[in-house]
This record gives structure tokens, C-alpha cells and sequence, in this order.
């Protein structure tokens, strides 16, 4: 057995020990086709018949074999669908030979391989590469699994895998360590052991705090002293990672790697750092510094462009009072100019008056004081730029300094605002008229310089703070040493890479039958004509009686409620105490789930004694329910602060608290209670919608909405729930960000829960979203807000559509050659989320800065209005389709009422930072709703 515990005694005998059959299973794996009667046809005895079929059926489940370990109830089944009595089955005389020439038989019927030689080999190269990216030991045996299947390979034993995984994570830490051993100097050893030393003050004495300490911790905040603290630490930490940059390139540390590393010293006390090996501790070090510069870079961009947009709400709402103020004298200039104008028709009217006398008269009228109507538009630009100039220092103050400290990407589509920044660091002090414009438009050129010829120092670097914002937001400017504002290309799969294994990559993406564009637009040609055609013979022979048309040709759908059945109150069937405790509702789910063995240790490498069950279950409840720790350690008499802290600050990370929930989940799959009105066949139905809550802190991923948060700020929590009322996955995003973005990141969470059909509400759908969820074979179903306005597209022209008669039409073809050009990056775009590499969110949000340009984005959302018009065909003739949507989204409406309900402290609002932090909270929030919904399960059970 391996020293490092990877799963848990129970997971162990699951992955080891036959499975367990129930009856609709039995009938299911131990079916006996075609090709499997003919293989027992050739077996003369009971025993050997009936032991044949056992192994298919286990090996069918569970892709591995388990010598000689046969259920009774297994064995009686079996016996019956071969026909024989099982009384004439004797297990004892089913020799060792007849059992492996059935596994041999079994591997040739399935077309898989033995694990021998060659497959240990196999398995070693794919446990290093993971061990390179990974570093929870269960996800690389999870994964590791999944590739043995996937390749048609046979499951080893527990421990042989296990053996591998801790010797390729041992063999790993060892090579870093040598690599980091011979590439550091002495003095850049030095320089990292400083920082696990104390300060020191004026007087030269240590101080209380060690130097890594004030690294630490950063600010979510646009206040010019907590934004200088962070411009500092930046300063010395970009420093370093540039000292040490050559040897992170020669590690080759993955972003997932780096994190791992860095978080450990975020985590651990400064002594806990000092006492590991010098190769261990420097490996850390470093890790922590490329992490923390990352992380730093994007605060202060984030900073940036803030205090840019707040700068620009500013004037324009300093603009709106002034043009209201003017309103006035708008109101007088437009009666005098009526006066003038009546004046001047006397004059034109007037026979007595020859032409000459009649221009002079003229002349006389419109002569007046006021300024032209070019004039005072001159006049308001230039107000617009005093304004502006206004502003500048509040804005200085902020982002002057800032600015300095970024390294900006020297590939962009704004050299001349590159050359702008460049100049800007170089000479920040002394920037006079010689500063490069080019960046700027004509007329804010002509604005830097006053009637007297003297130029705007002010005015410039507003204009350049705002230009390089729209830059960084637009995609157009990059940032090098950031997680979040690089260019797109570095978040694909490499291009070279690419190219050189595009085949291997379509394979391992499930992408294969998508590889040649042509041949899937014809597939998708059939099918669009064939929907065309049943929709509106349909229509026209009366049998969709809640279409019509309107008079300008759209559209018009009617969605009946569903009818209601009849049926007792589930309130009946519970006991009569109205209210359980949540302590002992978390006790009972996981006495029958077990979701507290997915908290596990940040280091899972060495085994440790696990936390009480109840300080893990009152971590769950401090952040699930906003009530906090240290409060909740403060009331609760069995809690020890200091005890449930460590264990807060040590097991809960995202990834278990995620874990626990899809225990749950997969315990709750396996009712049969849940499914009871699903049929076999009838596809799983999922959904996802936001709800917005209040942030009481500063921070980035919170922004202004007055429409729910009044002059505070807030987030958006996307909750993702099925059918049968399982919440899989939680994101919380900016509430500024839309929701479809997050789509793919829920959808592709499927470790439990395969959605089939996904639905939205408006927020949650755009063009790029339905190409992508065909690629990754989900059906999109969102609800459009106005759906008899969006536009169908189809390959050939619509006219030819007409001729058939056909009253719902197309209104424009599909972009084919504009789809070949791009097909092979749509491709490689699709595999990098596919293959987990980036998040979906993450490439959206930088492909959605391009929006305006880039080719890809252009190319994804003409071809996603191809499944869009299949969505839109289909919605429009299926009642029964558009009725199931509604009901879905109505179940994630119930379950965000469902969230205020445990959200009952600090008024249901967030009060971390950190977009980690606060999503780690909502997925406790989300584990006692679905230990709830368990615990119903179990009690109706």
C-alpha cells in the first residue's frame, strides 16, 4: 500500500470489490447481445456459462476484472438468462485457466488491451504529465482512469496505480528540487531566506513581522494609500520575478503548479515555510513571488481601470448638471432666434423695401451678442476637456504611479499608444510638449495646448490613462506578467503545438467528428432544411395552434401553463417537528454520504489525523450561512477559535468544498426516488441563472447597480440546478459581467450531473454560446427575451424557400467561407476548453475584448446562429419543449430563494474580498442546500 493516501478505505473497496448491482442493473449489464450468445455457445458447462457472463457484466460496469468474486444474487440472475438451474453452478470448479482464457475472450469481444508492460509504460508517461499540472492525488487517479478507458485499457489494482502516482509526484518534487538547486546563486539563495526574516525598524532593530508577511495580504481597494501599498509590494516583488524569471522558465512551472506552491506559503506560518528543505522552501519562494507579482498586476490594472470609470462617470454627470443648468438660457437664445426669424419674414414680406435696404435690415436683426451655434459647440468640447483636466489629479493621484510599474505586451494593434506608456515611464517628471499624441484624435491634439502655446501636462495624462483603459479592456494593449489581461493567444493551446499534434488533440477533445468543416456544415445543411420543412408543414396543416403570424410577418408564440396533477402535500409525509437542527441535518447526510472525507489537507502528500467532524461541519455552516467563524467559534461552547481557524484555513479550498458537493450529488443519483418521473430515455434538463448580492467590502469582483444595490456595490451568484432539484455548480461574478460567459464552466463541471439540455433566461444566451455548446454536444435551450425578432439563417437563399411556400423563412445565409477560414481556431479554441487547459469564462471574457476585430469571435457567432435557428425552428413548433424550459427556469428561480433562506447573516452579503474567497462561501452555501435536498431524499426514501 502507498504511504499517501489517495482515497479514502470506502473508495478504496468501491474501485477494488465487484460492483453492486440493483435489478434494473443486473438487466442492463448482463444482457446478452448477439455476438455474447455466440461466445457462451461455445462454453459447455453451467458454471462456465454462467461465470462467463458474471465477468462480461462486471467488466462491462467497471472495465476491470475481479478473479473469482461472484455475487449469489448475481449468480442466480445470470443463471436464469442463460437457461440453466443454478444449483448446477458450482464456483469452485471454475479453474484459474478457463478464467483467464475468458478475460482473454472477454479483451478481444470489448477491443481492449491488458494491462501489461507496454500499458504500465503507457500510464507512467501519462501520471508524469499530470503530476506536472496537478497535484491532488485523487484527481490524478481519477483522471488516470479515464484515459485507461478512453485508450481501451484494463484497470489495474488500486495500489499499483497508487504506487505509480506517489513515485511520479516524489520523482517530480526531486527534479524541481535539483533544477532550482542548480540554477540559483548563492546570493539569490540569500536574498530568498531574507524574506523569512524579521523587519527591521529606523533604530535598526528586528521588528515583530517578518518581510514575507507584508506580501501577503493585498488590497481590493481604490483608495491612493492602500493602491501606494500595493504599487510597493508590486515594485519588489516584479523585481524579484524577473531575477528569477530564467529559472521559473527552466522549471517550467505550470499556472496550476505555481498556485499550489504560492498558496502553501499564503497558508502557512512564516516558521511552518522555514523548516522545510532548502530545495523545498526555495521552490516555494519562488513559486510565491511569480504568483503574487501575477496576482498584484491584475489588482492594479483592475485599479485602473476603476478609477478611470469612475473619473469618466464623474464628468459626464458634472456635464449632465451643467447642461441642465443651461437649459435657461437654451430656452432664451430659442425665443430670441423665433423673435429674429418672425422679424425677418416682416422684412422679406415688405414690397416697399428694394433688396439692398432689405439685406442691411437683415443684417441689422440677426446681429447680436450671443456666440454661434459653432462657437458654442467649440465652446462645450472645450469645457468637456476643462472638465476632464479637472479631474486629472483625483486621477494621478491614483493610477500615476501605477502605470509605471506595468510591462505592457509589445505585440499590439496601438504601437503609438505603446510608444505613448513607454515615453510616460521613461519620463513621468518631466513630460512637456515633446510627449508622442499620435495616440490621441485631432481635436483632443488641439486641446493640449492653451491660446498662450503652453501644453497641458494635466489634460495629457488624463487622456492617456483613459486611452490605455479602453486598451486593456478593448484587447487592443496587454499585459505580460498578468493572469488575467494577456493576450488570447497565450491562453490556447500553443499554435506550433498545435499544428505539429492537431490530430492527437481532436482526438483527446472528443473533436474528431468535427475535424473537417465542410463535411459538418453539410450534415448541418441537411438538418436546417430538414427543420424548415417539418416546422412549416406543420404550420400550415393546422397542427401548431400556438404559432401565428403577425402582420409584418414575425412570429407569435403562446406558451399554455402546465396542467396541474392533483396530489397530497409532501408536508404530509414529514414528521411533525417543523425544524431539525442544521447540525444534526449535516451529520445525517454525511453518515450516509461521507462528503467530509473530500476535505482534505492543503498537502495531501502526508497523512494527518483529521479534523472532528464538528468543526468541519461548523466551517461549513460559518461560511454557508454568512455567519462567521470567529462568531460562530464565540457562541458555540464545544468550538475552540484558534482550532476551527486552522481547520478553515487549511481544508477548506475550493476544489473539496466542490468535491463534498458532488458527493452528495452522486449519493442523491444513485435514488432511485429523485428519477422517479424521469423515464430512461428522456434527457436530463439542467438550467442556470444569476442572483445578485450586496459585497460590504472592497473589491474587484463586485461593481455598481443601482438597480439592485442602490449606491452600493455587488455581485452575481450563478446557481446551475436539473431537473430533479441537484445544484452542481456555483460561480460568482462581477455583477457588471453577463452570465452566459459562465455557461460552459458550469456545463463542463459534469462529473455528476451530464446535462443534456441546458436553459437560460436572456442574460445567459449569446451567438457564441450556442456554437460552442454544439461542439461540445449539449443542447442550448435559453428563453429570448423577443424571440420573434431574432433572425434565422440558413445555406441556401431564401427565396428558395419561398417557392416551397414555406412562411417561416430565413433571413440571411450562413458565412461558409468565412467559417472554412477559421474552422481550424474555432477548432483549437474548442479543445483548449474541452481539454480544461483555460476556463471557458476566461477565454470569453479576453475573445469578447477582441468582439469588434478578431476573426475568431466573428467566426464562432456566425456559426452559432446555425444552432440558434434549430433552437428557434424548434422552439416555435414544440409547446411541450417551451413548457419544460419554463418549468426548468422556474426551478432555478425556487433555488435562489432557496439561498436567502440559509444566506441569514450579515444581512445575505458577502464579506470577502477575494472572487476565491467568496466563491468558496457560496459553495458552502450550496453543500447544506443539497445536504438538505439529500436529507429530504433519504426521509421520503
Amino acid at each position: 500500500m502507498a504511504r499517501m493516501k489517495i482515497l479514502t478505505r470506502h473508495e478504496v473497496a468501491e474501485f477494488e470489490l465487484p460492483p453492486k448491482f440493483n435489478s434494473a442493473e443486473r438487466k442492463q449489464f448482463f444482457s446478452i447481445s448477439q455476438a455474447i450468445n455466440e461466445l457462451l455457445a461455445i462454453l459447455r458447462t453451467p458454471t462456465n456459462q454462467v461465470c462467463f457472463l458474471i465477468l462480461v457484466g462486471y467488466f462491462k460496469a467497471k472495465r476491470k476484472f475481479f478473479g473469482q468474486q461472484f455475487s449469489q444474487l448475481d449468480v442466480e440472475f445470470v443463471a436464469h438468462q442463460v437457461g440453466v438451474n443454478s444449483s448446477d453452478v458450482t464456483i469452485e470448479s471454475y479453474s484459474r485457466e478457463t478464467y483467464i482464457r475468458h478475460q482473454r475472450l472477454i479483451l478481444q469481444h470489448f477491443g481492449y488491451q491488458a494491462f501489461d508492460e507496454m500499458a504500465r509504460a503507457f500510464t507512467c508517461t501519462e501520471v508524469q504529465a499530470l503530476v506536472r499540472v496537478q497535484h491532488r492525488p485523487k484527481l490524478i487517479f481519477l483522471e488516470v482512469v479515464q484515459i485507461l478507458t478512453r485508450k481501451k485499457i484494463t484497470l489495474p489494482t488500486y495500489n499499483l496505480l497508487a504506487d505509480l502516482i506517489v513515485e511520479a509526484i516524489n520523482q517530480h518534487l526531486q527534479t524541481l528540487g535539483d533544477a532550482v538547486e542548480k540554477s540559483l546563486t548563492k546570493s539569490q539563495c540569500e536574498k530568498l531566506d531574507g524574506l523569512l526574516e524579521k523587519e527591521t525598524n529606523a533604530d535598526g532593530d528586528l521588528g515583530w513581522r517578518y518581510q514575507l508577511t507584508g506580501y501577503k495580504k493585498s488590497f481590493h481597494s481604490i483608495r491612493p494609500t492602500q493602491i501606494k501599498e500595493n504599487v510597493n509590494d508590486l515594485a519588489v516583488l516584479q523585481a524579484l520575478y524577473l531575477e528569477f524569471k530564467p529559472v521559473i522558465s527552466i522549471l517550467n512551472l505550470s499556472s496550476e503548479s505555481i498556485r499550489y506552491y504560492a498558496c502553501f506559503v499564503i497558508k502557512a506560518q512564516i516558521p511552518h515555510v522555514s523548516r522545510r528543505s532548502s530545495q523545498v522552501r526555495t521552490l516555494y519562494l519562488i513559486a510565491f513571488i511569480a504568483y503574487q507579482t501575477f496576482k498584484l498586476t491584475d489588482i492594479l490594472t483592475d485599479t485602473l481601470l476603476s478609477s478611470v470609470q469612475n473619473v469618466l462617470n464623474l464628468t459626464q454627470r458634472n456635464q449632465q448638471e451643467r447642461y441642465f443648468k443651461e437649459r435657461t438660457q437654451r430656452s432664451q437664445a430659442f425665443a430670441q432666434l423665433q423673435a429674429q426669424l418672425a422679424t425677418i419674414r416682416q422684412i422679406l414680406s415688405n414690397k416697399e423695401l428694394d433688396n439692398q435696404q432689405k439685406i442691411g435690415l437683415i443684417d441689422t436683426a440677426s446681429a447680436t451678442e450671443n456666440p454661434s451655434e459653432a462657437e458654442k459647440a467649440l465652446q462645450n468640447g472645450q469645457e468637456d476637456f476643462d472638465e476632464l483636466e479637472t479631474q486629472s489629479l483625483k486621477l494621478q493621484r491614483r493610477v500615476a504611479e501605477l502605470i509605471r510599474h506595468l510591462h505592457f505586451d509589445k505585440n499590439t494593434s496601438k504601437p503609438s499608444l505603446l510608444k505613448a506608456l513607454e515615453y510616460y515611464q521613461a519620463h513621468d517628471s518631466t513630460l512637456d510638449k515633446n510627449a508622442p499624441v499620435a495616440f490621441l484624435e485631432a481635436k483632443e491634439r488641439e486641446a493640449l495646448n492653451t491660446t498662450d502655446g503652453k501644453f497641458r501636462v494635466s489634460l495629457y495624462k488624463v487622456l492617456l490613462f483613459i486611452k490605455t483603459a479602453h486598451a486593456i479592456k478593448s484587447g487592443a494593449i496587454n499585459l505580460l506578467h498578468s493572469a488575467k489581461y494577456r493576450s488570447l493567444e497565450d491562453y490556447l493551446i500553443p499554435k506550433a503545438d498545435w499544428e505539429a499534434h492537431r490530430e492527437q488533440y481532436l482526438e483527446r477533445a472528443n473533436l474528431t467528428d468535427f475535424a473537417d468543416c465542410q463535411a459538418t456544415l453539410n450534415a448541418l445543411e441537411v438538418k436546417l432544411d430538414e427543420r424548415y420543412q417539418y416546422v412549416n408543414q406543420r404550420f400550415k396543416a393546422g397542427e401548431n395552434q400556438y404559432l401565428s403570424l403577425r402582420t409584418d410577418g414575425t412570429a407569435h408564440v403562446k406558451t399554455p401553463k402546465k396542467e396541474t396533477v392533483e396530489s397530497l402535500s409532501l408536508g404530509t409525509f414529514f414528521p411533525e417537528c417543523s425544524y431539525i437542527s442544521m447540525l444534526e441535518m449535516l451529520a445525517t447526510v454525511n453518515q450516509a454520504t461521507d462528503f467530509i472525507s473530500e476535505f482534505e489537507h492543503w498537502q495531501s502528500k502526508y497523512q494527518r489525523a483529521k479534523p472532528a467532524s464538528k468543526v468541519l461541519f461548523a466551517g461549513i455552516i460559518g461560511y454557508g450561512c454568512d455567519i462567521g467563524h470567529r462568531k460562530l467559534a464565540l457562541i458555540s461552547s464545544q468550538l475552540n477559535e484558534n482550532e476551527l481557524e486552522n481547520v478553515v484555513n487549511w481544508y477548506f479550498s475550493l476544489q473539496n468544498i466542490q468535491n463534498a458537493n458532488d458527493k452528495i450529488l452522486h449519493f442523491i443519483d444513485q435514488l432511485e426516488l429523485p428519477s422517479l418521473h424521469q423515464t430512461a430515455d428522456e434527457p436530463l434538463h439542467t438550467s442556470s441563472d444569476g442572483q445578485k448580492v450586496e459585497v460590504n467590502v472592497d473589491s474587484f469582483n463586485a461593481n455598481h447597480s443601482f438597480k439592485y444595490f442602490g449606491k452600493t456595490k455587488g455581485a452575481s451568484v450563478v446557481t446551475f440546478i436539473d431537473s430533479r432539484g441537484l445544484m452542481w455548480y456555483s460561480i460568482v461574478i462581477s455583477s457588471a459581467e453577463r452570465e452566459a460567459m459562465t455557461v460552459i464552466d458550469g456545463l463542463m463541471h459534469n462529473d455528476v450531473v451530464k446535462s443534456d439540455i441546458h436553459s437560460t433566461d436572456t442574460h445567459g444566451y449569446s451567438e457564441v454560446i450556442f456554437g460552442t455548446t454544439y461542439f461540445l454536444r449539449f443542447e442550448f435551450a435559453p428563453r429570448i427575451k423577443g424571440q420573434s425578432k431574432q433572425r434565422l439563417v440558413a445555406f441556401k437563399p431564401r427565396s428558395d424557400y419561398e417557392k416551397l411556400g414555406y412562411v417561416l423563412l430565413p433571413n440571411t445565409r450562413v458565412k461558409e467561407a468565412m467559417l472554412e477560414k477559421q474552422w481550424d481556431e474555432i477548432l483549437r479554441f474548442i479543445a483548449t476548453i474541452q481539454l480544461k487547459m483555460t476556463t471557458a469564462s476566461q477565454l470569453f471574457k479576453r475573445l469578447n475584448a477582441y468582439s469588434h476585430q478578431h476573426s475568431l469571435y466573428k467566426a464562432l457567432k456566425e456559426f452559432g446562429k446555425i444552432p440558434k435557428s434549430l433552437f428557434i425552428l424548434k422552439y416555435r413548433d414544440d409547446c411541450l419543449f417551451r413548457q419544460s424550459i419554463e418549468a426548468q427556469l422556474n426551478k432555478v428561480e425556487s433555488s435562489n430563494k432557496f439561498s436567502k433562506a440559509i444566506s441569514f447573516g450579515h444581512n445575505q452579503e458577502f464579506v470577502q474580498s477575494e472572487k476565491e474567497e467568496q466563491e468558496i462561501a457560496e459553495s458552502c452555501r450550496r453543500l447544506i442546500k443539497n445536504a438538505i435536498v439529500c436529507w429530504n431524499y433519504l426521509y421520503l426514501t
